[in-house]
């Protein structure tokens, strides 16, 4: 009897190194991932890799192709940011990171929208939010607290 695949998330951000194999040890003692998946070529270079945190999941390349470049190779400049949703102690996770060797862009706050966050780069300048929920905030103390309009659309 064959097994279920296990689920996959709709989403999956690939990000792109200059040393994969780096990121993948880094990404796990800075920001506690683990690597899910591994598959490397016959000279022993990882071709893909995933790693895991929570329900989520991403995939860690490298610059095999012209238009994939790690913020290293493009002097900083970032075209994405992955957010990751940690279940409790945001800042004992801030300090692991800066403890790691992570740039700590913006240090833990809480923020109008009812999370505790903060901003890491990495060793390529990947740049990385890391949020936990501390409070539920509804749209109205949202837009009192910001200034800004919230519409949900869905």
């Amino acid at each position: 009897m064959a097994t279920a695949a296990p689920r996959r998330p709709s989403f999956i951000p690939s990000l792109v190194y200059k040393d994969n194999r780096m990121a993948l040890k880094w990404l796990q003692s800075a920001f506690g991932f683990d690597a899910s998946e591994v598959l490397t070529d016959a000279n022993g270079n990882i071709a893909h890799a995933e790693m895991s945190f929570g329900d989520g999941v991403v995939m860690i390349g490298s610059e095999w192709a012209d238009w994939t470049k790690s913020p290293a190779s493009l002097g900083g400049k970032n075209t994405q940011r992955v957010h990751v949703r940690v279940d409790r102690d945001l800042d004992a996770h801030c300090a692991r990171a800066r403890q790691a060797g992570a740039i700590i862009v913006m240090e833990p706050a809480d923020q109008f929208y009812g999370e505790r966050s903060y901003i890491a780069a990495d060793l390529e300048g990947h740049h990385w939010t890391f949020s936990q929920p501390i409070k539920h905030v509804s749209n109205e103390e949202m837009e009192k607290a910001s200034g800004l309009k919230f519409k949900n659309l869905t």
